[in-house]
């Protein structure tokens, strides 16, 4: 019997997708949003943006700008999915009370009523589990294998099990480690570019402030979406890597306590 495996997440290619509407979307944002002509004085998006206005010193930024929203984008995408995907994984209910729940079961020799709690649970723990107690149950009265081979065939089960559903839990944190360290350096590109565009424009004479306006614009406006891009995916990775590790932690932890009770009971 093959083992279930919880499902969710973005596959490669709706990855890949989401990445590439990500950048579409940051272009458009940039050129028909932030460089509307009606935030431009005389509607021009060549010239000079209006007073306080925040759009059009936005689209200052340059051609980095686009980039940067979109690897924002690509940050939020990437949260959301992981935020659903490891709900569903977590099944319903505390995973601390199930775990307790199963242990109460296994001592009680309850095996078919652990099953059913597994199955109203759901979720990863809960697969992992139901994979373990059903070899439990199969192999319990098996007289042709003896205790040690029985137990060795039970960590194989649970580990297969758990093998299957490790990789769906941190399915695309990648990306958001990546777009954590190329927000910060992308954005410096952009503040290194608006800073030579400023010096450029003091180096002849009188300066041309038009011009020393824009660079500074557009160093800024890189910083900070370069780093706002940055402590955004610095933190929800660092909080998904912390749910997949109490996950991580409550699978091994029944795992034990299967093969703990199966190896008490066969002795």
């Amino acid at each position: 019997m093959s083992n279930k495996k919880t499902s969710g997440g973005f596959s490669s290619l709706m990855a890949v997708l989401a990445i590439v509407v990500a950048l579409i979307a940051g272009v458009i944002i940039y050129k028909y949003i932030f460089g509307a002509p009606a935030n431009f004085v005389d509607n021009d998006p060549n010239g000079e943006p209006l007073e306080g206005n925040l759009m059009a010193t936005i689209y200052k930024g340059g051609f980095i700008v686009p980039i940067l929203v979109a690897i924002n984008i690509i940050i939020i995408i990437f949260s959301v999915e992981r935020f659903v995907t490891l709900a569903k994984a977590a099944g319903k209910g505390r995973i601390n009370v199930f775990v307790g729940k199963i242990k109460g079961l296994l001592e009680t020799k309850q095996i078919a009523e652990a099953i059913e709690e597994c199955d109203s649970q759901r979720g990863s723990l809960a697969n992992v589990v139901r994979a373990g107690l059903e070899k439990y149950d199969a192999i319990k009265d098996d007289s042709s294998m003896d205790k040690e081979q029985k137990v060795e065939s039970l960590k194989k089960e649970l580990e297969e099990a758990t093998s299957l559903e490790l990789p769906m839990l941190s399915k695309n944190l990648v990306i958001l480690s990546t777009c954590a360290s190329i927000a910060t350096l992308i954005g410096l590109i952009g503040t290194v570019m608006g800073m030579i565009r400023s010096f450029a424009a003091m180096s002849h004479g009188a300066p041309d402030t038009a011009q020393l306006a824009t660079g500074i614009s557009e160093a800024l406006i890189n910083t900070f979406f370069g780093i706002a891009g940055s402590t955004i995916a610095i933190i929800m990775y660092n909080f998904f890597s912390t749910k997949i590790d109490g996950m991580t932690y409550s699978i091994d932890e029944a795992s034990f306590t299967i093969v703990q009770d199966f190896s008490s009971s066969n002795k």
